[in-house]
């Protein structure tokens, strides 16, 4: 059940790397317009927003694939907290969208789900 967690983690980190190119990136651009809506006009005052925003996602992601490294490389015990520590931030993040906007919510539900997985899979594999 270990592993199954990490791959989802490692997926989740995967996301959030997407997510920190489109904020920081390509915020202007077709891919971040299409998933965040609204035209390039509109996206530039918000950009710096954005900017920060997804090197908030970027450094989760990093965090999650360095504990996945750690767990690889037989640390478990330190790996999987970190694991823990950045999918939980994921899914944390995902239920404030959740609860806070009803017109967001299938975005949230998206955002969420893997980090969900990571973490239930993984602590179900620490315990087992």
């Amino acid at each position: 059940m270990l592993v199954v967690g990490l791959i989802a983690a490692a997926l989740a980190a995967a996301l959030h790397v997407l997510i920190f190119y489109m904020e920081s990136i390509a915020w202007e651009g077709p891919l971040a317009r299409k998933t965040f809506g609204g035209t390039a006009q509109e996206a530039r005052p918000h950009a710096f927003y954005a900017f920060n925003q997804g090197f908030y996602n970027l450094f989760l992601a990093i965090e999650v694939l360095v504990g996945i490294a750690l767990v690889a490389v037989g640390r478990t015990g330190i790996g999987a907290a970190l694991v823990l520590a950045g999918a939980g931030s994921m899914l944390a993040a995902a239920l404030v969208l959740l609860l806070s906007s009803r017109p967001h919510r299938a975005a949230a539900l998206k955002q969420g789900g893997l980090p969900l997985l990571a973490v239930v899979a993984t602590a179900v594999g620490l315990l087992v």
